[in-house]
């Protein structure tokens, strides 16, 4: 059965947007044609409010913590935030699986097509696998920069890493955490256990005191190891920023995503370009507001021309999974960025960056990436709605 949607205007993520036109899809919601409205019977096509646009594309949550909805502060830091999640994680199993689920069904009725997830257990693998959201699981790793742990830690995500499906459009690979609790042994095994052209995921920048640390070998860093009983005595700082251990350690030949990205300068941005012409830069603003209290200043990603996509973090350091939401964010406080570019970091971006942009991302013919309505006069008061 064919379908033929319209609405005032559609932003298609590449482009400009099409006014008076009609989008047609199969049942299965494959992009057969967009004409003009003019060229159909208008009682045979479903006209909207609001406009449309392709699914929206998660670039970065941690389904594993959605049981934790309100349990940890908002506005302490990230070092404080850490210490909290790590004392909610051990819940009930049923708690932890049910909160997956719903997050999962959540993120699909608020139109989202694919999620980048980090995955530290196997608590996720079974809803994934049954999900009607695409999903690139990154195992996310980590040795706390001991060497000393890190056959340890490659013994223990392999196991994680084993159960993760890569059925239908399912992708995974091995990630680091952060710059600051990964030491070179285990990028080096992260490096020569993915594929060239694979995504790697790696949070970056986001609080003083990272930079710190790799500027200087000073900060709370030093602190917040020795309370979990490790030493940075043989810790040598670089005079750099965090982004450039990364970059010295992490090989350009994989779709690299840097994630939150609070701190990060126009340089840094602009180093990251000439490091790798595969980096994506994944914000999720309404989990800086939650941690830090604090955005990315994103004129220097619009200078750079970078490629922006949008994640939601986790319902630990969020109120909600929805990409709609964290636009709206970003429109709050900085809304100099255009709509239209928000759309596309929502959608064709993060399609790129999980290599999902074959099908996902943008509307065109072939492509099945989802139709979102977004409906409401004004951007702050407006909801999406998944059509197809």
């Amino acid at each position: 059965m064919v379908r033929k949607f319209n609405s005032k205007t559609i932003y298609t993520s590449i482009g400009k947007p099409l006014i008076d036109s009609v989008i047609i899809t199969d049942e299965s919601g494959k992009i057969l044609a967009i004409d003009k409205l003019s060229d159909h019977d208008t009682a045979s096509v479903q006209k909207v409010s609001g406009f449309i646009c392709p699914g929206f594309i998660n670039a970065h949550c941690h389904l594993e913590l959605s049981h934790m909805k309100g349990k940890v502060d908002s506005g302490t830091g990230l070092l404080p935030f850490l210490n909290k999640v790590v004392g909610f994680r051990d819940a009930n199993q049923d708690i932890i699986q049910q909160g997956i689920k719903d997050s999962d069904i959540d993120m699909y009725n608020n139109g989202i097509v694919a999620v980048g997830d980090i995955s530290n257990k196997i608590d996720t693998a079974y809803t994934k696998s049954h999900s009607k959201i695409d999903y690139y699981t990154f195992v996310e790793m980590f040795d706390f920069l001991q060497p000393t742990m890190t056959e340890a830690t490659i013994a223990q995500y392999q196991s994680v890493m084993d159960v993760q499906s890569i059925s239908g459009n399912d992708k995974k690979s091995y990630v680091p955490h952060a710059p600051y609790t990964v030491s070179p042994n285990l990028l080096n095994f992260i490096n020569n256990h993915n594929i060239k052209g694979q995504t790697i995921s790696i949070h970056n920048q986001e609080t003083p005191s990272e930079d710190e640390l790799f500027l200087y070998g000073t900060g709370e860093f030093r602190d917040f190891y020795t309370n979990f009983g490790f030493s940075l005595d043989h810790f040598k700082p670089i005079n750099k920023s965090s982004i450039y251990y990364s970059m010295e350690h992490i090989l350009p030949v994989f779709k690299t995503i840097f994630v939150h990205n609070t701190l990060t300068s126009q340089a840094d941005i602009h180093a990251a370009k000439m490091w790798n012409n595969d980096v994506y830069w994944v914000t999720c603003p309404n989990a800086n507001l939650y941690i830090e209290n604090r955005l990315p200043n994103y004129s220097f990603f619009l200078n750079e021309n970078a490629m922006v996509a949008i994640g939601t973090d986790s319902l630990s350091s969020n109120w909600q999974l929805s990409i709609w939401e964290e636009i709206k964010t970003i429109y709050k406080y900085a809304s100099y960025v255009p709509l239209e570019t928000m759309i596309t970091w929502a959608t064709l971006n993060g399609a790129k960056a999980l290599g999902y942009d074959d099908r996902l991302g943008s509307i065109e013919i072939g492509k099945t990436p989802g139709l979102v309505q977004v409906d409401g006069e004004e951007i702050m008061k407006s909801n999406p709605k998944r059509l197809i």
